[in-house]
């Protein structure tokens, strides 16, 4: 029987985790063989614990390295024994926030040569051969630089990969059969602000209206609906590791408190490359008609 192979492309530490946890540690409680590329160390994230204050990159400077034992304990937490930093550990630097002055860096992942970096990741994706990749979509989800640059680098990599012209010296070619892009169906956020309308505990601020979130996908554009509901208590244990940036008292343990295990342990995707499985509703296994 053929092994089936997921590989995840990924901004920052704790992006595998909120986004996709539930889907990694699910693949992995099967058998697949699940695969993590992480493009950055994350070293501009905003330190959301007092006493890690001094790690900021406005100060000690050393979240990036601090992050990097985050990942490994989330990693573990979640199941996944194959985790690779693109071109290894801080090759690429967090760009910041869209618009700030460190997206000029030139070290920052949004200053990267797209078919440079890609080439690295077309290394790893000819290693591993997975059936499947996961990334964020043209928008990086929510706008943030680095993960427009992990869409645009996982999409020219799975792109490149499959042409035996490009880069011989990284193997033989592969073809991904389908890549998913993260997403969050507007009807499960319409329903979120509705259930939390009036809440103390409310996980989305003062938001009431789904259009003015940053983020959301038209529920016909969804392809497929993962659950990792058995999962949940595995990426809770994920979100706790990535100690810096996610706060004890973070909306999202909010969100899983008072939404459930569905709230965390439900994941969703659009289909980019290949063909949906299904003639109708979603997809329920990302595996589906891969060989």
């Amino acid at each position: 029987m053929t092994t089936r192979r997921l590989l995840l492309v990924h901004a920052h530490p704790d992006d595998e985790t909120v986004g996709t946890g539930a889907t990694m540690a699910r693949y992995a409680a099967e058998g697949a063989q699940v695969t993590l590329v992480t493009c950055t160390l994350g070293e501009e994230g905003e330190v959301r614990v007092p006493e890690y204050a001094e790690l900021a990159a406005d100060r000690g400077n050393q979240l990036g390295g601090y992050r990097i034992a985050e990942l490994r304990e989330a990693c573990r937490e979640l199941g996944v024994t194959d985790h690779r930093f693109l071109g290894g550990p801080g090759r690429y630097r967090d760009s910041g926030m869209m618009g700030l002055p460190q997206n000029e860096n030139p070290r920052s992942f949004w200053q990267a040569d797209l078919d440079e970096a890609a080439g690295r990741l077309v290394e790893i994706l000819r290693e591993v051969r997975p059936q499947v990749v996961l990334t964020y979509d043209p928008n990086g989800f929510y706008g943030h630089p680095d993960h427009i640059q992990a869409h645009r680098v996982a999409m020219r990599g799975v792109e490149l990969a499959a042409d035996p012209a490009a880069f011989p010296q990284h193997g033989e070619a592969w073809q991904v059969q389908k890549v998913y892009w993260t997403a969050v169906p507007k009807s499960f956020l319409a329903a979120g602000l509705e259930r939390f309308a009036g809440s103390a505990d409310n996980p989305f601020g003062g938001v009431t209206d789904v259009a003015d979130l940053p983020f959301g996908t038209p529920d016909d554009e969804i392809v497929a609906e993962i659950d990792g509901k058995p999962h949940t208590a595995a990426k809770l244990a994920a979100m706790r590791a990535h100690a810096t940036q996610i706060a004890a008292d973070d909306w999202l343990f909010t969100l899983a408190e008072l939404g459930g295990e569905g709230a965390l342990g439900t994941e969703h995707y659009t289909l980019a490359v290949g063909e949906k499985s299904v003639a109708d509703g979603w997809e329920t296994d990302l595996f589906a008609g891969t060989d």
